[in-house]
């Protein structure tokens, strides 16, 4: 239910076509249901298409078990990992996914405008990019064109090719880092964060599933989400706001408008976290007894 705004509206867009787009349900953690896909699995479903991480939370979820689920079927796997490669190791191999994209500038840390797209190699040839042009096909014959067969096919003539080396240092890098240690360092930090912000009356975090990431969010029972952020952006605390016009299905569920985001990194210090959470407890007591005076 955690899904991304953009990709419920290119999935409603395909049900224009007269395909029904249904919503595995979470289970009692949070996170994506795989004994409910399982049973919702029959020779209709065409693709089972899942976020790793949404934009709303740091939920992470079960990508290889909803493989080993989705493996036994006709459909196909898609997982967006836009939130979660560079924060945490990614084997596709092991996920089992036929389809995996994600962006560079996210936990990545390469430039904006640039992603990269993982289609399994059998499956290449099956697939038809929705703009072709004279990079990605050939112009064999006045009425006739050929596709390339290998994943040349996705791309266009024009690109970013700036941008396309950034993300390839930025992946460099974080290789060179080790990802295992990239996760566990992220995964320490982001629970400090949570424990801490916790411990602030009136804050309540909102962070579902087993396993939790880097993406940490919150509100406040009487300050805005709203108020938070500018508040922090005074203290050149950088965060962000995720409303449920980006992940309606979960944030209607829970009966939740807006959260303050906060990401960390391994980057992020113990003085950092400090830093916010001070911040934060200062804003909402201040604005508490204002309102009170």
């Amino acid at each position: 239910m955690a899904e991304y705004a953009s990709n419920v509206i290119a999935f409603l867009q395909v049900a224009e076509r007269g395909v029904s787009v249904e919503v595995i349900p979470n289970d009692e953690s949070g996170q994506v249901s795989v004994d409910a896909l399982a049973d919702m699995l029959d020779e209709r479903v065409k693709v089972v298409a899942v976020s790793h991480m949404p934009t709303n939370g740091g939920l992470v979820q079960p990508a290889v078990e909803i493989g080993r689920v989705v493996r036994g079927s006709n459909a196909l796997y898609l997982l967006d990992a836009c939130q979660t490669v560079g924060q945490m190791p990614i084997d596709a191999a092991e996920i089992g996914c036929d389809v995996l994209s994600a962006t560079s500038r996210k936990y990545l840390r390469g430039p904006r405008g640039v992603g990269f797209l993982y289609v399994r190699q059998e499956l290449i040839e099956q697939l038809t990019p929705p703009f072709l042009d004279l990079h990605a096909a050939r112009w064999t014959a006045r009425d006739r064109y050929e596709i390339r067969a290998d994943a040349r096919r996705f791309e266009n003539w024009e690109s970013f090719v700036a941008g396309r080396l950034g993300m390839g240092a930025a992946a460099d890098y974080a290789i060179a880092l080790g990802l295992d240690r990239v996760w566990s360092t992220v995964q320490i930090r982001a629970d400090q964060l949570r424990d801490r912000l916790r411990a602030i009356p009136g804050i309540t975090v909102h962070d579902l599933g087993a396993t939790k990431g880097g993406i940490v969010t919150f509100a406040h029972d009487r300050v805005g989400a709203d108020e938070i952020k500018e508040g922090l952006h005074r203290e050149r605390i950088n965060t962000e706001t995720s409303s449920v016009f980006s992940t309606r299905f979960d944030m209607e569920a829970r009966g939740l408008t807006k959260l303050v985001r906060a990401s960390v990194h391994y980057l992020t210090t113990q003085r950092e976290i400090d830093t916010l959470v001070n911040t934060v407890e200062e804003l909402v007591t201040e604005t508490h007894w204002v309102a009170r005076g």
